[in-house]
């Protein structure tokens, strides 16, 4: 998607449909990006509903204030979503929150910004910061981290093959020259990179796996969903959209574990309701089998 290319919300119809809004209830868009779930979810509020947008991105909560004061339903908040539980904002709807959704990752509008420095598609200052107030930045963690340090987190949250290729080769690199733009990153890690994968850049894994331990992701999301779990009113929708194996297997192993309740050994004789599960998986049944929860 080119810079000047329009903003696609992703799985919109999708994500409003697991929700199921009730035109009084209350919400959360735990990541508004360019706000795209967070107008359709509006659409369908009436004035006693609430919905409030969270984003750790000043970009995104600058776009999200114009929506703000065009529609007194919606309250905007900067953090990350893995604050989720201890806003201020949040806190006083605890137990009574309709619907929470979650869109992971960094989005397109970040992504085809260069300053941004999240792509190897564009050249540009090597940042990947998702709110550039952070104190560090890709290029300072990339030309001060050890050479152990950078191949684990290529492996890690890249799940990068050559990780300890690359990390040799970033680091030789260095030496000479302080790394610092995306187009220098992306020529080093596709030097070292002995096998492409036939559709995709040499350089994606480690440009997410540095994004990652950049953004502290991962952690957000643990944090993010137990947050949720105790905002949520009974019946209330949980609606994840992730996009690559690392978020979705944490998402999947904490509904999962959530839906089965407490962990008592397999042969005590207990009935699923004394297992104290927290959520109800909700299946459908289409190609992309996507899971739905609530409390």
């Amino acid at each position: 998607m080119s810079k000047g290319t329009l903003h696609q919300t992703v799985l919109q119809a999708e994500a409003i449909e697991a929700l199921a809004i009730k035109k009084d209830g209350n919400y959360i868009d735990a990541t508004f990006g360019r706000g795209g779930h967070s107008k359709a979810i509006l659409s369908l509020l009436s004035e006693k509903g609430c919905l409030i947008a969270i984003d750790r991105d000043p970009e995104a909560i600058t776009h999200a204030n114009k929506f703000k004061d065009q529609d007194s339903k919606l309250k905007v908040v900067q953090a990350t979503f893995g604050e989720i539980g201890k806003l201020e904002e949040t806190e006083e709807l605890r137990g009574k929150i309709d619907g929470i959704l979650f869109d992971l990752g960094v989005s397109s509008p970040q992504l085809d910004n260069p300053d941004r420095g999240f792509s190897f598609m564009h050249n540009g200052p090597l940042d990947m910061r998702m709110n550039q107030m952070d104190q560090l930045s890709a290029a300072q963690w990339i030309n001060t981290a050890t050479e152990k340090e950078i191949a684990d987190v290529l492996f890690r949250f890249g799940e990068e093959r050559h990780s300890r290729r690359m990390a040799k080769r970033v680091v030789a690199a260095r030496q000479e020259k302080d790394i610092e733009t995306t187009g220098q990153l992306a020529e080093l890690v596709k030097a070292a990179n002995p096998a492409w994968e036939k559709g995709k850049h040499p350089a994606t894994r480690a440009f997410q796996a540095i994004r990652i331990h950049i953004n502290n992701e991962l952690e957000q999301i643990e944090d993010a969903l137990n947050g949720a779990v105790e905002l949520l009113r009974g019946e209330g929708r949980l609606v994840v959209i992730s996009f690559h194996s690392l978020e979705d297997r944490i998402v999947k192993n904490f509904l999962t574990n959530k839906a089965r309740g407490d962990n008592f050994p397999r042969d005590l004789p207990v009935t699923a309701e004394q297992l104290n599960p927290t959520l109800k998986k909700i299946w459908k049944s289409d190609k992309s089998k996507r899971n739905r929860s609530f409390k």
